[in-house]
């Protein structure tokens, strides 16, 4: 029952839910006080956990006890839970020219990597560990949980489905883990590819190295190659729900997040006219 609170993570739903018991214990919602919240604030204040996890999860309790309050008869108390300010992220955006010149001079598991994050726009870390299992070479689709574990399916493009179809689909390892293991065994003065286990690491390192033998200097990140074609789709559709479906995110304020340096300022005109629609649309009548 506590998942179907909208607009908000179930996981994040669930967390607020145990520390609200931690605190609270047993007892029935009636029997919430203040001081059950004043104790949640300084657990949560003092537990060992990023600005912005915090900031989800105050967010959750918040929410969590507005549904107390309106359904079971619980003391209004979602006021008083501490709100903690949320870093916002990184919101640089890769150039066309340096995706053109990274991905021209990178060997293939780099340049996999670096088309599954602007093609596709699938997060670096996830795209990193894609692998046979979460393909379909018949209907070139992509499925795969996104760190929230939201369900994905993605058609691939040209250049990713070229890449893939060189990867062997009965080995267990992630496609980019093949690549570089194969570039290790052709390239032996460039070291071996990663183990056989756990995930590939020293990717963000081998990326940095080829963007710097490329003279880009600006700090750019697979993960901003995302961002781009974020800024990409938005200009073609000007549809924030467009967007927030091929980022996969849960929620639309992390897609204006990603947007925010790119869209237009809003006009003073657009407010006057929203103030009064109705007097808009009979001038447009007339």
């Amino acid at each position: 029952m506590l998942a179907r609170i909208e607009g908000v993570k179930p996981g994040n739903i669930h967390e607020a839910a145990k520390r609200l018991i931690a605190v609270a214990g047993h007892i029935g919602p009636k029997q919430l006080s203040a001081a059950h919240i004043t104790d949640l604030n300084n657990a949560l204040a003092k537990a060992d956990l990023s600005n912005t996890t915090k900031a989800h999860y105050s967010g959750a309790m918040r929410r969590l006890l507005v549904y107390l309050w309106e359904f079971f008869g619980a003391k209004k108390l979602d006021a008083q839970v501490t709100r903690f300010a949320s870093i916002r992220p990184r919101n640089v955006v890769a150039t066309d020219e340096e995706l053109f010149a990274i991905k021209e001079a990178a060997p293939d598991h780099i340049k996999l990597w670096l088309l599954l994050c602007s093609d596709l726009a699938i997060r670096s870390g996830t795209a990193a560990r894609l692998g046979p299992q979460n393909y379909d070479p018949k209907r070139r689709i992509l499925t795969f949980k996104t760190k929230y574990q939201e369900g994905v399916r993605i058609p691939v493009t040209e250049e990713v489905e070229a890449l893939l179809t060189t990867c062997d689909m009965d080995h267990p390892a992630s496609f980019v883990r093949q690549l570089w293991q194969r570039h290790g065994r052709q390239n032996k003065h460039h070291g071996p590819g990663p183990a056989d286990t756990g995930e590939p690491s020293g990717l963000a390192a081998q990326f940095k190295a080829l963007r710097l033998s490329l003279g880009i200097t600006r700090k750019v990140t697979p993960h901003d190659f995302r961002r781009r074609t974020a800024v990409e789709v938005y200009d073609q559709t000007k549809d924030l729900r467009e967007v927030q479906a091929v980022l996969g995110h849960t929620s639309i304020a992390s897609t204006v997040w990603y947007l925010d340096h790119f869209m237009r300022p809003i006009q003073r005109a657009t407010l006057e006219n929203a103030k009064r629609p109705h007097l808009v649309k009979k001038e447009n009548i007339a």
